[in-house]
């Protein structure tokens, strides 16, 4: 079916993260992915799902240290450590508001979303509770699981051919997988369109884990933002929206690139490794 390309963690929620030749999956995502968030004084999350507001983390890298303190690295190449007031000095600044970043997740803290115009965008429902907030932005609010800064799932996963096949529909944008921010890139060669689009509710080996496929991965505004060298480019959201809208759950028919997996069983996955489709299908 395929082979693991490439393999990433984000250490701090909505910075760029850092890649690995190795990771250890336990039943809570990659160890060390998504720990730690920045928050406002409001307690909403530090998430580039609204741009205008949080956008400027994706100008921040986060990556563990040998001691598995997590660092962060500033626009400017300056390093500093988790837990450094100095460091929530400088996101403030960097942010134009008083922010930190916390060495644990709170119980409670909501994440704000921006809220495109183009059709799949969000769920109908959804855009039927946006409002304009403080930064002239149609948003929409909502909670994430309490202790966590996951939005959905733990391991997001896409593979090459559905990214090869964006590339020949849009040709002028640049669909690099980092826009999309995953853990797990497979190289699924010459394999069908979207070929990840009918493994739902199967179970997937990689390495040494088993992992159930949940759900299509819902897209947000953030491929289409400047991360790092990748430039913004509007464009990649929209081609997603026009040529890739798929039925989610109960929400309807959402602009969706890549899965979410749940993991069934912990174990190292490693780049080259082989991922084989497991007899069955999961009930819920």
């Amino acid at each position: 079916m395929g082979t693991v390309t490439a393999l990433y963690r984000y250490p701090v929620k909505s910075m760029l993260g850092e890649a690995l030749g190795s990771a250890m999956v336990t039943h809570s995502g990659l160890s060390g992915d998504r720990t730690h968030a920045v928050l406002d004084e409001t307690g909403a999350i530090g998430s580039a799902k609204h741009p205008r507001k949080w956008g400027r983390l994706l100008g921040c890298r986060s990556r563990t240290a040998d001691d598995d303190t997590i660092e962060v690295q500033l626009p400017d190449a300056a390093i500093l450590r988790v837990g450094d007031p100095d460091l929530d000095a400088r996101l403030s600044k960097l942010l134009g508001r008083q922010v930190y970043l916390p060495t644990d997740a709170p119980a409670h803290s909501t994440l704000e979303r921006a809220v495109p115009e183009y059709e799949g965008g969000v769920p109908d429902a959804v855009r039927a509770t946006a409002f304009v907030d403080g930064t002239g932005e149609r948003i929409t609010v909502g909670k994430v699981a309490s202790g966590t800064f996951f939005d959905y799932g733990r391991i997001h996963l896409i593979t090459t051919s559905s990214l090869t096949r964006l590339q020949g529909l849009c040709p002028s944008s640049d669909f690099d997988p980092r826009r999309f921010r995953p853990n797990v890139v497979v190289d699924t060669g010459d394999g069908p369109d979207f070929v990840e689009d009918a493994w739902q509710d199967r179970r997937l080996r990689i390495g040494e884990a088993l992992f159930r496929v949940l759900v299509p991965t819902p897209r947000c505004v953030v491929p289409a933002l400047g991360h790092g060298e990748l430039t913004a480019d509007p464009g990649i959201m929209r081609a997603i929206a026009r040529e890739h809208r798929v039925p989610v759950y109960d929400l309807g028919r959402l602009a969706c690139l890549g899965v979410y997996l749940d993991v069934l069983e912990p174990g190292t996955v490693r780049l080259g490794d082989s991922i084989t489709m497991q007899d069955g299908f999961c009930s819920g």
